[in-house]
């Protein structure tokens, strides 16, 4: 499929132009390097974002100094983390500090792979697509929980089974309310979920009323996947200082950073995916050629929006609240939304 890829970009061309041969290891290596430039991209934009829309909530104007509108902010920071001197703590578990955040990163960007951008533009069209994301992302609970423990830190170690016991907890009703999407398309394949919403208006979400419950409910659950608010308690600063990332600087802090971000586009595009139609058109049309991305990133950055909005929105839920709400009340809407979606395939 990465042939399919470059061939979009018209990348494929300038590649044979330049005398590569067909079936080289150059035309996958250029391929992956496109999801890590648009993660980085999108990394910078979204931090600047988020500083914006915290300060037009709070009635204050964010980064204005730094180039026009402060545009060139997180560049300078980025410019910064990269000078910062990377401190390994002496009594450290030296192996599991620096893999940690290699592992989280590369969760993250392996995410991206199976992805579908626009029709016919994906890096990877598995079969099993979205299962393989829900399992790839799995790698992130693994690099927190290495994060804490190599630390040495008791903040550090706090923070990361904080967000081990939540991610683990939170996956459960995230993937029974993408399940409940699938018994309705009968394919895992993340091509064939959104080719199978074709003519339906916003997708899968007013297909049904179990749809439309199970989409609320993967909405809430990946706030808790991805660490924000209200579910921020893995990284609560009045209570961790800085959770699993306190004895990180320089580089390895800002790749947790960069991770963070890149989860939340991950989280939205997955939602657009399943429930919003991906890149069809909200009436439920097949784009013309190219405005597939167009669709997709529109969508996928609204509900980045709306993660940030509600950061600066609703206050931190205790521990009890948050472990509560997931297994008293969330596991057992998507239970029934699952049976009952099931039920609604068959007789309706």
């Amino acid at each position: 499929m990465h042939d399919l890829v470059l061939k979009t970009l018209g990348i494929g061309d300038l590649l044979a132009w330049l005398g590569v041969p067909d079936g080289s290891l150059v035309y996958p290596i250029v391929a992956s390097v496109f999801p890590l430039i648009f993660l980085i991209l999108f990394a910078l934009l979204a931090v600047y974002a988020e500083r914006k829309v915290s300060a037009f909530i709070q009635n204050r104007l964010g980064p204005m100094e730094t180039g026009p509108w402060g545009l060139f902010q997180t560049v300078a920071d980025i410019l910064k983390l990269i000078q910062k001197e990377d401190i390994t703590p002496t009594a450290s578990d030296k192996i599991l500090f620096f893999v940690a955040p290699v592992l989280v990163f590369t969760g993250t960007y392996a995410s991206l792979a199976v992805l579908p951008w626009s029709n016919g533009f994906v890096g990877a069209d598995l079969n099993v697509g979205i299962f393989y994301l829900l399992a790839i992302s799995s790698l992130v609970v693994a690099g927190l929980l290495m994060a804490g423990w190599g630390s040495n830190n008791k903040w550090s170690l706090y923070g990361a089974v904080r967000s081990t016991a939540q991610i683990i907890s939170y996956e459960i009703p995230a993937g029974l309310a993408v399940l409940t999407a699938i018994v309705t398309t009968g394919t895992l394949n993340m091509t064939g979920i959104i080719q199978q919403q074709e003519g339906l208006f916003f997708g899968y979400l007013f297909a049904s009323p179990f749809l439309f419950v199970a989409f609320i409910i993967y909405l809430i659950a990946s706030l808790a996947e991805v660490n924000r608010t209200p579910f921020d308690l893995p990284e609560a600063e009045s209570e961790l200082v800085g959770g699993y990332h306190t004895e990180y600087s320089g580089m390895k802090f800002a790749m947790f950073f960069l991770s963070e971000y890149g989860n939340m586009f991950v989280v939205s595009a997955i939602a657009v995916s399943v429930f919003l139609g991906g890149w069809l058109t909200p009436w439920g049309t097949v784009p013309s050629y190219g405005m597939g991305f167009f669709w997709i990133l529109v969508k996928s950055l609204f509900f980045v929006f709306f993660q940030m909005w509600l950061r600066w929105t609703l206050p931190r839920f205790r521990v009890d609240q948050l472990m509560y709400l997931c297994w008293k009340v969330l596991i057992p809407i998507a239970f029934a939304c699952l049976i009952g979606q099931a039920a609604w395939v068959v007789y309706l």
